[in-house]
């Protein structure tokens, strides 16, 4: 059963800490609003994310909070994110060196690089690889139907790799049938509006969802309420509400039913680490007759077959098994699983299918490849990606382990390969990733908008290409950042 450090509990963040987090971002924003008005009356010459005088008649394309916290706060930051590489994305990484001279505006670069451990892709089974059997046959495979398709599904974008993907996936995930789509993104934002079929339709969404997710229930045209972060209680209490309530009429009648309820979770949240309550969710979906929407991105893979393998449920009693193939896979794309009847009506429902070109054949076949890697064989001792499963496993829990007993701020699950380390302000993310990068560990920061403003962190991703060396040398570095910043202090837990 899933271990979460925060399932019953939750981080009391010292007075301290708080307290000067809250000010630092007061101060730099009342800094900000000072520049706006000296650019306002010309003082200021920095006129970053700002309407030139040409268009000084039209809408004001900036005058948003988003615009006024990339001008006076993110540009300060910007070298600690956006980092560019020159190598593949493995357990080392080459950092491409950069400076700038006008105060992150612009960068330039040294045309050096830095050799560093990479703690932030999220190659999570280490497969995105430039050697080995795998790269073979996509170079082959390139030979024989070149880089893309130029065409999609409903035209001449069907190759023979895609439905052998497809046949393949499916067996891998235990449902009758899966469609492959060409960009993870697009799989849910693509796929949600042709299931929800518009007015009518109730979605329950965790309110730290994707931004896919999100997307996809906007233009799906279906009312979307919103629950507490892996809450089943208040998902149920939100659900329950609802349907006594009924949909929104127009003309007048005292009570409308819901056509169908989705329910929309992740296997893993990236920001946060923690894994789905899934034996929860399926039995109040159950329970209210409501279909069930897993999006298994950082999930599958990397917990084998997803979080239905990881709770050991029953594959059918999720509706729609959805996941990309962006992470463990060391490809691009995402898939949609479930039954055929399913399956067969978005191959002719969804946009994906129609206004999208398909997965590039070499694409698809790094993903064939890695799934050989873990079912190809009878004997389990003999697939080479069971054993990179289990060697994530192992480095996940030591590394975490680790880092808690250095007095660090962590939270999520201890099976999630995602390990946030909560540190509160985007400043002090950026300087940490800045003094890691100095003792060649790599690491990215996550911050407004992909979290609260106040709520940023530096977010660890294990992977079972990473030797106990390496994570022993980036459990050292972080500790002696943690010293010389005072991020070690040891938080109390209220229950």
């Amino acid at each position: 059963m899933a271990r979460d450090e925060n399932s019953a509990k939750k981080i009391m963040v010292p007075w301290l800490l708080a307290f000067m987090v809250n000010a630092g971002t007061l101060l730099i924003f009342f800094i900000g609003y000072l520049r706006d008005f000296l650019r306002y009356i010309g003082i200021e010459n920095n006129q970053l994310m700002v309407e030139g005088p040409h268009r000084r008649s039209y809408p004001a394309l900036y005058r948003s909070f988003e615009g006024f916290y990339i001008r006076n706060y993110y540009r300060r930051l910007r070298d600690g994110w956006n980092q560019p590489i020159k190598s593949v994305p493995g357990a080392e990484i080459d950092v491409m060196n950069r400076y700038s001279d006008d105060y992150n505006v612009t960068f330039k670069y040294t045309g050096t690089c830095t050799r560093a451990i990479n703690m932030g892709s999220y190659n999570y089974l280490g497969m995105a690889e430039n050697s080995g059997p795998r790269l073979e046959a996509v170079c082959d495979e390139i030979k024989r139907y070149g880089p893309g398709t130029t065409s999609s599904r409903s035209e001449f974008g069907t190759t023979a790799t895609l439905l052998e993907l497809e046949q393949k996936m499916a067996k891998y995930l235990g449902v009758e049938a899966a469609l492959v789509v060409g960009m993870g993104f697009a799989t849910n934002s693509n796929n949600i509006p042709a299931l929800a079929g518009g007015k009518g339709t109730l979605i329950m969404s965790d309110e730290l969802n994707h931004a896919s997710l999100i997307v996809g229930c906007k233009i799906s045209g279906a009312t979307c309420k919103v629950f507490k972060h892996n809450n089943t209680i208040d998902l149920e209490t939100k659900l329950r509400k609802e349907l006594l309530k009924g949909q929104p009429t127009d003309d007048g009648s005292p009570f409308k039913p819901w056509r169908k309820v989705i329910i929309i979770v992740e296997g893993i949240y990236s920001m946060e680490g923690t894994i789905v309550n899934l034996p929860e969710v399926i039995r109040i979906k159950k329970k209210y007759k409501a279909y069930l929407y897993l999006d298994e991105a950082h999930s599958i893979g990397a917990l084998d077959k997803g979080v239905v393998n990881y709770y050991r449920c029953d594959p059918k009693d999720v509706d729609v098994l959805m996941g990309t193939f962006t992470k463990s896979f060391g490809a691009a794309g995402g898939y949609i699983g479930g039954s055929k009847k399913l399956i067969d009506y978005l191959r002719v429902r969804s946009h994906a299918t129609y206004y999208a070109a398909t997965m590039a054949p070499p694409v698809a076949r790094q993903i064939i490849g890695v799934i050989d890697s873990i079912i190809g064989n009878e004997d389990p001792s003999r697939n080479e990606g069971l054993q990179r499963i289990k060697k994530l496993r192992e480095n996940t829990i030591y590394f975490r382990s680790k880092l808690k007993e250095r007095g660090l701020m962590l939270i999520g699950n201890y099976d999630s390969p995602i390990v946030p380390m909560m540190v509160y302000s985007a400043t002090i993310v950026v300087e940490i990733i800045r003094a890691a990068l100095k003792k060649n560990v790599a690491l990215v920061g996550a911050g407004f908008p992909a979290t609260p403003l106040l709520e940023a962190r530096v977010r660890f991703c294990v992977s079972s290409a990473h030797t106990r060396e390496m994570l022993d040398r980036v459990i050292d570095v972080v500790d002696e950042i943690g010293e010389k910043m005072w991020l070690k202090t040891q938080y109390r837990a209220a229950y």
